[in-house]
């Protein structure tokens, strides 16, 4: 089992989730982070750091997010770890909690 990151980080991207990973295994994209399923260590830490709840255990993904299991798998393997805390995009607050940003995420 790992940890996915879903829809609600697409246009946030808040990285307070980065600090608390023992593993590295978060990566980071225009506008999105995604966990490496072949290293998370599934260690629960991220997931309560994460302020726009946007974190799951895959066994635990909301109704309509099972399509981030493969999108994290797929994206981790070419975006870049990320180690370090980063500001959030600038209007991350304003896209937290808006549904239907799927479309939106930056390959």
């Amino acid at each position: 089992m790992t940890f996915v990151v879903t829809e609600n980080c697409i246009k946030c991207k808040y990285t307070d989730c980065v600090d608390v990973c023992p593993v590295d295994c978060f990566h980071e994209g225009p506008n999105f982070l995604v966990i490496d399923p072949d290293e998370c260590i599934d260690c629960t830490l991220c997931e309560p750091e994460c302020p726009a709840e946007a974190i799951f255990s895959e066994d635990e993904l909301p109704e309509g997010q099972e399509q981030f299991i493969e999108i994290n798998a797929e994206l981790s393997q070419s975006w870049p770890v990320i180690t370090d805390v980063k500001d959030p995009l600038p209007d991350a607050e304003e896209w937290d909690g808006k549904p239907g940003k799927a479309d939106m995420l930056e390959k």
